[in-house]
């Protein structure tokens, strides 16, 4: 039987080449759902026939049904709609790659119905981390990294113990603003910050890059997946991105998973899990690159990267609070309203002006992670 997929965020950067990877290996799409990009969604529906799809702007529902109006599809919007086909066991896996703090809540539906989920949204885990790794658990769910360090870190712990890891070694590409010094920072612009060295990835992953709050999620991450300490994480900057990342065991003994920087690669290795098979990409050629080079991040210029380090070590809600600050100001400095070294400056604020509370329950991450918008928008003003 051919494997059945759900995919929320099929029109983005993840999404769409998840689809490659559907269209290399056979997979049957059941469900797709998009945040507002209509006139892909609608293509998307029409070549894979789903069962269900999803438009999240509930403004733009009426003119999807519209469209798609002499197809046989369940049409369906907004949360509700993410979360209906996030529980859907009809389908053999659920591929989130949604931006944002919407992803938790459509996660934590599918491993309340016992649906592994393939993880490519960073806010789950960072905001929620907690809650989902207890709810899947509790459900035996799971969890599936999509990102390359994570993809990477889980293929380099195949057939080795992790009560045997030291440490996690997460590389960082240092993004387009690599080796600038803060008085180099004041003036760019989203436009300079949205020209990445390596990856092609969505305009709010790629300011997170430039600023390197990207792998300060990501850190937050990889304690969350691979349930080790802060102190067992250490980010080393790889601007080749051929490394994905590694492990260090116990005896010293250093395992890295390479290849060339295309995310079909830990796409495709979430959807078969754990077979291999031939990727739509490129293969590795060391020789072409030559030489890989590894240094240590700029904590000093980048900010963002100690903040999500601490926010971390501090726990309860304030990994929340940070990436809700982060969010609120990414998406100021897209629109030109902040400069790009106010964003650090953000979410510290945030960080320290909503009060420390611990985490029980779905609530309290939605609470914190509102209040810290609420006080980004305030600075803002």
């Amino acid at each position: 039987m051919r494997k059945k997929i759900s995919i929320l965020g099929s029109t983005g950067s993840i999404g769409t080449q998840a689809l490659n990877v559907v269209d290399k290996h056979g997979f049957e799409v059941y469900a797709l759902a998009a945040y507002r990009s209509i006139d892909l969604l609608e293509k998307q529906t029409r070549k894979y026939k789903p069962k269900k799809v999803c438009i999240y702007c509930d403004e733009l529902y009426s003119d999807l049904k519209d469209r798609l109006a002499d197809i046989d599809v369940a049409v369906l919007s907004g949360m509700e709609g993410l979360c209906e086909i996030a529980a859907d066991s009809n389908a053999d896996i659920l591929l989130n790659s949604v931006v944002g703090m919407v992803g938790l809540k459509p996660t934590l539906t599918a491993i309340e119905s016992g649906i592994n989920v393939a993880l490519a949204n960073k806010e789950t885990l960072v905001a929620g981390g907690s809650l989902v790794m207890s709810a899947a658990k509790l459900n035996g769910v799971s969890i599936l990294p999509v990102d390359s360090e994570h993809s990477a870190i889980f293929q380099c712990l195949q057939g080795n113990s992790s009560s045997q890891l030291h440490k996690i070694i997460l590389t960082a590409s240092g993004g387009p603003f690599y080796g600038k010094t803060i008085d180099e920072l004041q003036n760019v612009t989203a436009a300079d910050a949205l020209k990445h060295p390596n990856w092609d990835m969505g305009s709010k992953i790629t300011i997170d890059s430039a600023t390197l709050m990207n792998k300060g999620l990501e850190f937050i991450e990889a304690k969350w997946l691979f349930d080790v300490t802060p102190e067992q994480i250490e980010v080393v900057v790889h601007r080749q991105s051929v490394v994905h990342s590694a492990v260090e065991y116990d005896d010293y003994s250093v395992i890295a998973q390479m290849g060339v920087p295309d995310m079909k690669i830990p796409i495709q290795y979430a959807l078969l899990y754990p077979d291999r098979m031939q990727c739509p990409t490129k293969q590795l050629s060391l020789c072409d690159y030559g030489c890989l080079t590894f240094s240590k991040p700029d904590m000093e210029t980048f900010r963002c990267l100690p903040l999500a380090i601490d926010a971390i070590r501090k726990g309860g809600i304030v990994p929340a609070v940070m990436n809700g600050a982060n969010e609120t100001a990414v998406a100021a400095f897209l629109k030109g309203e902040i400069g790009f070294l106010r964003i650090a400056e953000l979410v510290e604020y945030a960080m320290s002006a909503v009060p420390f509370k611990e985490i029980k329950s779905l609530s309290d991450v939605l609470e914190a992670d509102a209040a810290a918008r609420e006080s980004v928008l305030k600075m803002i003003k």
